[in-house]
């Protein structure tokens, strides 16, 4: 009888610590969206999903922290470019399908310094882009083809 009780209470705490345990590449419900690399480091997202954030992007913004980032979503995949106009910041741009696999990676792009600013194209088609900051993505070896995970969208 006191096995039997035992192994109950012993269940109960161990559904309970999973419960109430999150590992860190499963951020909590209600903290804010996410994404873990490979290589297990974690970044926090704004996540740009009407027109006018996406157009506003980071612009304007004097410095972003490693653990941060700009995650845009779309509906269907595009071969849309992206430009640089009023950023302040060198950014890595992160072009991923649907799945979160990176199919092209545009390093270190450069503020943009004078009208017509360039466009940045991706090499295949995206679905989702997340801009971190620049160099980010080299000194955590992200390469076409890794797979991030989101959590928190």
């Amino acid at each position: 009888m006191r096995s039997r009780r035992f192994r109950i209470i012993l269940s109960l705490l161990l559904a309970l610590s999973m419960l109430f345990c999150k590992t860190p590449e499963q951020p909590a419900e209600n903290q804010e969206p996410a994404v873990v690399f490979p290589d297990g480091f974690v970044v926090t997202l704004s996540v740009a999903r009407t027109d006018r954030e996406k157009a506003l992007g980071l612009m304007f913004v004097p410095s972003l922290p490693d653990d941060r980032g700009m995650l845009f979503l779309n509906h269907s995949e595009s071969m849309n470019p992206f430009w640089m106009k009023n950023c302040l910041i060198n950014l890595d741009l992160l072009w991923l399908d649907a799945n979160g696999t990176i199919v092209d990676i545009s390093r270190n792009l450069p503020p943009c310094q004078e009208d017509p600013c360039p466009n940045y194209f991706p090499k295949a088609p995206y679905t989702i882009v997340l801009e971190v900051r620049g160099n980010l993505a080299a000194e955590h070896g992200l390469a076409v083809g890794d797979r991030l995970a989101f959590f928190g969208l």
